[in-house]
C-alpha cells in the first residue's frame, strides 16, 4: 500500500507576522513547525503502514527551508520525502495551493506507484481555511472523508476502508471504496516518538525536490498569486476591550434571583436591547 501524506510548514503561531502591502504571512526570520494537525494525519498513515505493510510518502509545497519540516517527518518513520518548491508558487491561496499539490502527487503516482490514500490534516493553523484537502480530492477524482476521527477497518485486498467521521449531527460511519483522501481531526491518536534509526536515516536521506516544471506543472497562471483570486482586503489583531467583566455574586442567592440579576445588568449596558425585545414581545 501506498500512502501520500501533505504536510505544511507553518509559522510560531505565537510569533505570526504579516507583510503590511501584500497582507501575505512573512515566514522570514519566524520560528517554524509542522502543522500540528498534519501530525496526527502523518500518524495515521504510519500506522496503517505498520498494519499491512507500504511505504509513506511525505509531500509539501514551500520555500526550501520546508526541507527542515520533511526531515522532521522522517524521523517519525516516513519512508521519503518530496518538497515542491519553486518561486512561483510564493503567494499561493488555498486554490493555487491544492493544484499544486495535485499535479505534484500526480508526478508522484508516475514515480514511485499510485497511492491508495492521501491524508491531510484537517486544517492548518495559518490559514484555519480546511479547503486544500477537499480541493486535491476534488481535483484528483478522489472520494473524500473530511473531519475523520477514526479508520474503522481498511481491506486492502478488497479495496475498501471504513471511517467514523465526526459531524455536527454526532459520529458518521462511512465506508468506500479506495484509493480515497482523508482529513484527520486532532486527538485522534498518539503522536508517537522517533527512533534513533530513523532520525539518522533523516539526517541522511537525500529529499526529493521538484520544480514547477518537474511536477509536470505547465500552467503557471494556475500557481501562486497570479493563480489565486482570493484576495485579503486587511489583517489586523484585534484591540482589547478596555471594559471589565462585571462579576455577580452568587452567595445566598437562588436561581431565579441570579437570573433576574443577570438580565438586569445584560439591560443596565445594553438599553436598546431592551426595548427591542419589549416591542417584539408587543407583537
Amino acid at each position: 500500500m501506498h500512502i501520500v501524506i501533505c504536510i505544511k510548514q507553518v509559522p510560531d503561531s505565537a510569533q505570526i507576522r504579516v507583510h503590511p502591502v501584500t497582507n501575505t504571512i512573512m515566514r522570514q526570520g519566524v520560528p517554524t513547525i509542522i502543522n500540528p494537525y498534519d501530525l496526527f494525519a502523518l500518524e495515521e498513515a504510519l500506522k496503517l503502514r505498520g498494519a499491512h505493510g507500504g511505504e509513506v510518502t511525505v509531500l509539501t509545497m514551500g520555500p526550501p527551508m520546508a526541507e527542515d519540516a520533511l526531515r522532521k517527518a522522517l524521523t517519525y518513520g516516513a519512508d521519503r520525502a518530496v518538497l515542491l518548491t519553486d518561486r512561483c508558487f510564493a503567494g499561493s491561496d488555498t486554490l493555487a495551493t491544492s493544484f499544486a499539490l495535485s499535479r505534484a502527487i500526480v508526478r508522484i503516482a508516475e514515480t514511485f506507484g499510485a497511492p491508495d490514500i492521501v491524508f491531510a490534516g484537517k486544517q492548518t493553523i495559518d490559514g484555519d481555511t480546511a479547503q486544500v484537502g477537499p480541493g486535491i480530492a476534488k481535483r484528483l477524482g478522489l472520494l473524500q472523508f473530511t473531519y475523520v476521527a477514526k479508520i474503522d477497518s481498511i481491506d486492502v485486498d478488497a479495496r475498501e476502508i471504513t471511517v467514523k467521521r465526526r459531524s455536527e449531527g454526532g459520529t458518521q460511519m462511512l465506508k468506500s471504496r479506495l484509493p480515497c483522501l482523508i482529513t484527520m481531526l486532532e486527538g485522534t491518536n498518539e503522536i508517537r516518538r522517533g527512533s534513533l534509526d530513523d532520525a539518522m536515516r533523516a539526517a541522511r536521506s537525500q529529499i526529493v525536490k521538484w520544480s514547477a516544471a518537474e511536477a509536470g506543472i505547465e500552467d503557471l497562471n494556475k500557481c501562486g498569486l497570479r493563480g489565486s483570486p482570493t484576495v485579503v482586503k486587511r489583517v489586523f489583531a484585534p484591540t482589547t476591550k478596555a471594559e471589565k467583566a462585571t462579576q455577580i455574586d452568587m452567595t445566598d442567592k437562588t436561581q431565579h434571583d441570579l437570573a433576574d440579576e443577570l438580565i438586569a445588568a445584560i439591560f443596565t449596558r445594553q438599553p436598546a436591547l431592551e426595548h427591542e425585545l419589549a416591542f417584539d414581545g408587543g407583537q
